[in-house]
């Protein structure tokens, strides 16, 4: 990649935090862990109350990251081929002909995924983890780049199925947006009703592509990659975790601080960035003692553990 390049694809990161930071005013490090989630090539959770941006949040994401977007709203009756399509046959020649489902974008969208049958959230969980599908035992590729957007509320449990171990650990960052401050409320409150106009793309699939592999070559020294893992192991015998980070939630946090470091214009990872991202890449691929009341309860014990962990500088 040449320096142009280069120059240009942190130029468009840096469009793509500012467009996504106007939309969703005054949570500027949700926004960052969005931005490093897609660079990194991983899955978002949003979990939180309804009203704060969850699905503003994912919107935004769709309209300023090219390609093709897909919303899902979930619900109890859906079946797995509303998602993944079914094949039927031609009315005129009687031949099988594939109908994609709502999976087959870039950029998918779903929302309250936590209301969908375990049937049907287990068929998201292969879209996820394989990037394909299987139709009447044909495995079928989806488009690349591809991005799942899940929403869901921690709090509204009436006609859900909670989301198994397996499903959330999928997801490569699990964020919660909160309540704004006072003085963003305030502008919100004062809004006009009527819809937003959407905004315009700032990076093309190709550049989404471009950046996922540019991640790996953010280069992190021994010191650091020594303090995630140290990291990790501190979570293993946490006295309040019955389960800690597996190897797997080790490498999400490795490419997530790469990710990071990234968006934030650095070629080389530094404890600040791994600090950044380890709460949301970590709190929902642990297993509790006693279950935090919200996600922002167990993000906030998961830095009262990093705190323990000397920092290499």
């Amino acid at each position: 990649m040449n320096a142009s390049t280069s120059e240009s694809l942190t130029r468009a990161i840096a469009g793509l935090r500012a467009a996504l930071g106007q939309r969703l005013k005054g949570k500027q490090h949700a926004v960052d862990l969005a931005v490093s989630c897609v660079l990194a090539g991983g899955h978002l959770l949003i979990q939180d109350v309804p009203g704060v941006g969850k699905t503003t949040l994912a919107l935004a994401l769709s309209q300023t990251v090219g390609g093709e977007f897909r919303r899902v709203q979930f619900t109890a009756d859906m079946l797995p081929a509303d998602i993944l399509g079914f094949q039927a046959p031609n009315p005129t020649t009687g031949d099988l002909v594939f109908h994609p489902g709502s999976l087959f974008g870039n950029i998918i969208l779903a929302d309250e995924v936590n209301r969908a049958s375990p049937k049907t959230q287990s068929a998201l969980l292969e879209a996820m983890a394989e990037g394909s599908v299987s139709i009447d035992g044909t495995p079928m590729s989806l488009p690349k780049p591809f991005f799942v957007v899940a929403t869901q509320n921690p709090f509204d449990l009436d006609g859900t199925f909670p989301l198994p171990d397996s499903q959330l650990d999928r997801f490569l960052m699990r964020i919660s947006i909160g309540y704004p401050s006072p003085e963003v409320e305030l502008d919100v409150m004062t809004l006009s009703a009527a819809p937003q106009p959407p905004l315009e793309p700032v990076l093309s699939t190709t550049q989404v592509l471009e950046l996922q592999n540019r991640v790996s070559s953010v280069s992190a020294s021994d010191l650091i990659k020594q303090y995630i893992l140290d990291f990790v192991h501190a979570t293993r015998r946490a006295p309040g975790l019955l389960r800690g980070v597996s190897p797997r939630g080790t490498q999400w946090l490795f490419r997530a601080a790469q990710a990071w470091a990234l968006s934030h214009g650095r070629p080389h990872v530094i404890p600040e960035d791994v600090i950044a991202v380890a709460p949301s890449v970590i709190a929902h691929r642990v297993r509790w003692q006693i279950p935090p009341s919200h996600p922002l309860d167990a993000e906030n014990q998961l830095k009262d553990i990093l705190k323990t962990v000397p920092s290499p500088l």
